[in-house]
């Protein structure tokens, strides 16, 4: 008689079959689970419109978000040629198209099937804020130039607008708070000192609100509120400052011609003929019209006078009896550190007082500016002429608006911190208006893995454990089979 097969045996191919198919399903769900994913990014540009030029930034994040809010990082910056878009008045067709190489570059650097979804903002300071004040429809017909000029992009134009001081602080102190990963972490914050051309912020959490609840501005930002002071002084840019300063020199002379104005902020040795208009065509420069006419710019290179002048822009008669920073404006008392950039980090970095103390500070800056002119040029013969010799200027303007405007101290002086960038990104209130405007834009949902990692574990933890039973009871009835058929054999 012939033997049966076990092999045969239904239950047998049932434990076979289910075997095959745990190993398969092992494979398949390792495989799956860790293919490649390739990260899905939005972008958005955002142009900062300043006083002096424009910079056109260009940012990404991934599609799917963090806490509600993007992770946003920048990838690009050009700067326009030129002045800023404020200086187009006169001639505010031409506004927009000053824009276009830099726009050019940064719709290059966005892939082209990511363009169409991609938003551009356009945000305006305080040039624009001043050319507002000083002529609204000029302003409004260079920023109806800007915006004709980048709807016909092919990028989602969103809007271009002049922003508030108050908002140009705050989105700056996102910035340096989340380029710190200080949101993130819930880690204590750092305030923010930003300096343009004609404005100037101060921003920091602050517990107390009391005295000033305009100057406050609520952020929630990872789950976490935030209570942030913010100020902005128009007219305390470093340009605006320093025509404040001629004009309050210049009514000291006769009003002829060719005047000399002897300038102890500018190196001995300097001398220029100027125009009356540079001066007053300006809202900051208080004065009926414009003077015609030109003077003498000459330099006598003395810090310690060119100190007082410049203090003499600054109002502190009215912070006698509460805590206020200038020209009788509330400010609570400074905590934790400060990232200072914009012009604080450009002027400073040039005169290498980003690092040391207070009095070290005043000392180089003694010294630097009592250097001849003659000698600044043959140091630095590739720095314009204009911003070299704004230098001394402005390094004073600096000390004295941190010093008695903002009333850091030699003690406090050390938490400032002198900042261009950090990480790849600049310091500045573009990116934290970005980082904000990533809540309203759609996130879609990127390509995520089969399952979440403890599902994962837990399939093959249970495949890993059936296979050795299914192998165990496999055996077991093999046996079994070729015992009842031995004894079938005739």
């Amino acid at each position: 008689m012939k033997t049966k097969n076990p092999w045969h045996r239904p239950l047998i191919i049932c434990v076979a079959i289910v075997f095959a198919v745990a190993v398969i399903g092992m494979v398949t769900t390792g495989v799956i689970q860790n293919r490649h994913i390739r990260q899905k990014y939005k972008y958005g540009i955002v142009l900062d419109a300043g006083s002096s030029h424009t910079s056109v930034y260009v940012y990404q994040w991934p599609a799917e978000k963090e806490n509600n809010t993007g992770m946003v990082q920048q990838t690009h910056v050009c700067n326009v040629k030129g002045k800023g878009i404020s200086s187009y008045a006169g001639s505010p067709d031409a506004a927009g198209s000053a824009l276009g190489e830099c726009m050019e570059e940064a719709r290059s650097k966005v892939p082209t099937e990511r363009q169409k979804e991609t938003p551009v903002y356009l945000g305006a300071t305080a040039g624009m804020r001043l050319l507002r004040m000083e002529n609204q429809s000029a302003s409004d017909q260079v920023l109806a130039s800007v915006e004709n000029f980048l709807k016909v992009t092919p990028l989602s134009y969103q809007g271009a607008c002049i922003i508030t001081g108050q908002e140009e602080g705050a989105y700056g102190w996102i910035t340096v708070n989340y380029l710190g990963d200080n949101f993130r972490k819930a880690q204590r914050t750092m305030g923010a000192l930003d300096l343009g051309g004609a404005s100037t912020q101060i921003t920091f959490v602050s517990g107390v609100e009391a005295q000033s609840p305009q100057d406050f501005i609520h952020f929630r930002l990872y789950g976490n509120e935030y209570h942030v002071y913010t100020h902005s002084f128009l007219c305390y840019g470093k340009d605006q400052a320093l025509r404040l300063a001629l004009s309050h020199r210049l009514r000291a002379l006769p009003e002829t011609t060719n005047s000399t104005l002897l300038d102890h902020c500018f190196h001995t040795g300097y001398r220029k003929q100027k125009d009356l208009s540079d001066v007053y065509d300006s809202p900051c420069v208080s004065k009926q019209g414009t003077p015609t006419g030109t003077f003498i710019h000459q330099g006598a290179g003395n810090w310690s006078l060119c100190h007082q002048h410049v203090q003499g822009l600054f109002n502190f008669s009215q912070c006698a009896k509460r805590s206020c920073s200038f020209n009788g404006v509330f400010q609570p008392p400074l905590q934790g550190t400060f990232g200072a950039f914009s012009a604080f980090f450009f002027v400073m970095n040039f005169l290498n007082l980003t690092s040391g103390s207070l009095d070290d500070a005043k000392q180089r800056l003694t010294s630097y500016c009592s250097t001849p002119w003659e000698k600044i040029q043959k140091d630095h013969p590739k720095v314009k002429e204009k911003y070299l010799s704004e230098y001394c200027f402005s390094g004073t303007y600096i000390l004295t608006l941190l010093e008695d405007g903002y009333n850091f101290t030699s003690d406090t002086w050390k938490e400032i911190k002198f900042i261009k960038k950090i990480g790849d990104s600049d310091a500045g209130w573009t990116l934290g208006y970005m980082l904000n405007m990533t809540n309203m834009i759609p996130a879609e949902a990127p390509d995520r893995p089969p399952l979440p990692h403890s599902g994962y574990v837990a399939v093959m933890v249970l495949l890993a454990l059936l296979l050795p039973g299914l192998l165990f009871l496999g055996y077991r009835l093999f046996r079994r089979s070729g015992s009842a058929s031995r004894k079938q054999i005739v």
